[in-house]
């Protein structure tokens, strides 16, 4: 059996850890809104419409904040279309994804949603086709107490408090050519700080997320960053990341690997935003919002035959396996290792859009990916330890030498305890891992569950919900002051440790 090893010491620590790293998404894409969390009739519909079978899934995952309403979709957005009497609303067409928009829900549900899924709202502004303006009225809307044209009007249509949202992005992938209203990095950089300084002069206490790159290959990136943030850093917060992997080619260890690319886009992005720093003799410093993140593949056939212009089609509903869970569960481990810089992150999206939730008319359940997602989340809390893992390698054509075991460690003060988040990538050897508990002497395993499978490509479904679910292990011991475990051939594992 071959072996890896992980130091770890109390006092040393990479960061403590933003609750909003554990993010998520809902866009006006597919079912995400309508048939996912909305669903006026539907047996399980509370008086809103809203789905009660998916909020009890939402409100299991706990998560801190979901972005919205968009994506692409924010682009051609105009959100005066979404509050107000239903009757009134229009149906507009929503050239991103090429479907009728009915508005039926908008920033007031989504509101309302929030508050019952124990969540904030992470607000997108139109910068594709709409600019400064719209974006100052907006945030009225949703911030302002009382005594203007926009928060009377928002009293007018039934909500006498102020949303109060906090976190707003300053449009979505604008270095995309598929973008609406795609734009230069100078023409954006511009347009955003403009946007950022008077959005923060009506309210001072907002964040502000700048756009980033769409993903790491695009032909701007690097110095799309650096243009962008020359232009707007002393006016916003975080500039935004977004990827999402796919194992196009049926090559289970090039696509477990994937989280060395994430591992390097988060330095390299973070690195861009310190040269800015310097550039400009800045002492702030601009931290990330990685707000889509994701495996997307499987549905590109399916979509590539939607019919254009019909509404809430079966869109992006990607039917996650075993695998991509395992990659899941490594990403969350690459973005816990740059808690430093990764303040924010957005699993996308949170229901059948490439989702961990997926629905139909008789029922909701959790897909492969959505264990990893919520076990992090629950357990992940506290400081981020600097984790040195020492593991054998595979050789990869991509990656190079890709470690087997990949791992983090979270020091949890509040409750005294310990937790290991550990992958084994491979497809065949068990691995043992020991750690030296120097500093957390007296601990012992309190729980190790672990998702394992013989089939990568095994799912959940309806009809067999359960099919991978994680599973309590008796592999780990503490024994002379070392935890000893052995993580089994492709496993995804979470390790509890307390006095």
């Amino acid at each position: 059996m071959q072996k890896a090893k992980v130091i770890i010491d109390k006092d040393f620590q990479v960061s403590k850890i933003d609750r909003r790293i554990y993010g998520s998404f809902i866009e006006h894409l597919g079912r995400a809104v309508y048939g996912g969390i909305y669903q006026p009739g539907h047996p399980l519909a509370d008086e809103q419409g809203f789905r009660k079978d998916t909020l009890e899934l939402v409100r299991e995952l706990n998560v801190p904040i979901v972005r919205y309403p968009g994506g692409n979709f924010v682009s051609g957005y105009k959100w005066e279309d979404g509050v107000g009497p239903k009757e009134d609303r229009p149906k507009r067409i929503d050239l991103a994804w090429c479907v009728v928009e009915s508005n039926e829900v908008g920033l007031n549900e989504f509101s309302d949603w929030a508050k019952k899924a124990n969540t904030d709202v992470m607000m997108a502004v139109n910068l594709g086709t709409r600019g400064v303006a719209e974006a100052m009225e907006l945030l009225e809307y949703c911030n302002l107490d009382q005594g203007t044209h926009y928060s009377e009007l928002r009293k007018k249509h039934g909500y006498a408090k102020p949303h109060g949202v906090k976190l707003w992005c300053l449009g979505n992938e604008m270095d995309g050519p598929w973008q609406i209203g795609h734009k230069t990095a100078d023409e954006y950089g511009r347009l955003a700080n403009e946007t950022a300084k008077v959005l923060k002069g009506i309210d001072p206490s907002i964040e502000l997320v700048v756009c980033g790159s769409s993903n790491s290959g695009m032909p701007t990136f690097a110095e799309w960053e650096r243009t962008v943030l020359e232009h707007c850093y002393d006016s916003v917060d975080y500039i935004s990341m977004h990827t999402y992997y796919g194992d196009h080619d049926r090559d289970p260890q090039t696509f477990l690997a994937n989280n060395m690319d994430m591992d390097r886009f988060i330095t390299d992005v973070a690195n861009i935003c310190d040269y800015v720093k310097a550039k400009k003799h800045s002492k702030k410093t601009i931290n990330i919002s990685f707000d889509e993140w994701n495996v997307w593949y499987h549905s590109n056939e399916a979509d590539s035959k939607l019919e254009r212009w019909t509404q809430a089609p079966h869109q992006l509903e990607d039917v996650y396996d075993f695998q991509d869970a395992l990659l899941v569960g490594s990403l969350l481990i690459t973005l816990l290792r740059h808690a430093d810089r990764v303040k924010v992150a957005c699993l996308a999206q949170l229901v059948n859009v490439i989702a961990p939730i997926m629905t139909s008319d008789t029922g909701a359940w959790r897909q492969t990916i959505y264990y990893p997602y919520w076990l992090t989340g629950k357990y992940g809390q506290g400081v981020v330890l600097q984790t040195q893992v020492s593991s054998p390698t595979y050789a990869n054509k991509k990656f190079g030498d890709v470690p087997y075991v990949d791992c983090v460690t979270v020091y949890n003060e509040e409750k005294d305890e310990l937790v290991v988040f550990a992958v084994n990538k491979s497809l065949e050897e068990e691995i043992e891992l020991e750690i030296p508990l120097r500093q957390f002497a007296g601990y012992h395993v309190v729980e190790h569950a672990k998702m394992q499978d013989e089939d990568l490509y095994a799912v959940n479904t309806e009809e067999n919900p359960e099919r991978i679910k994680p599973v309590a292990s008796d592999a780990s011991s503490v024994e002379d002051g070392t935890l000893k475990t052995v993580l089994g051939h492709k496993s995804w594992n979470m390790i509890r440790l307390s006095k």
